[in-house]
């Protein structure tokens, strides 16, 4: 099963960016299909985007559309979130996850298909 640790959280002014990374360990990181989720207090976890094992239809929340990236480097074993135009709404704890094979684009917005979690990384957006 592969481990997930997250970085480059942090607190951010509206309007301005951050750049998360996420870095797995163990074997066949590039077989999975892999997320961002984000939870903020008091508040159900949210998908932010998904992304297949090979980097391709990336698919976003409907709130970060437009605003946040999703990339990954299977050579390096890494997962990224490349979030523009901040808003203060977008503070909260940050996850990533790694889903199973195969993995249906179906699958994507669901916290539940998704197996293996991060420890997750504050943003915390000020107006």
């Amino acid at each position: 099963q592969v481990q997930l640790v997250e970085s480059g959280g942090g607190l951010v002014q509206a309007g301005g960016s951050l750049r998360l990374s996420c870095a797995a360990s163990g074997p066949s990181f590039s077989a999975y299909s892999m997320g961002w989720f984000r939870q903020a207090p008091g508040k159900e976890r949210e998908f932010v985007a998904a992304v297949n094992w090979a980097g391709g239809d990336p698919h976003y929340g409907d709130s970060v559309k437009g605003r946040f990236i999703i990339s990954r480097d299977n050579a390096k074993k890494e997962l990224y979130l490349q979030m523009n135009s901040l808003k203060p709404e977008d503070t909260a704890v940050y996850y990533c996850a790694a889903g199973g094979t195969p993995f249906p684009l179906s699958y994507y917005s669901d916290y539940r298909k998704f197996g293996s979690w991060g420890q997750g990384t504050q943003v915390t957006v000020s107006s």
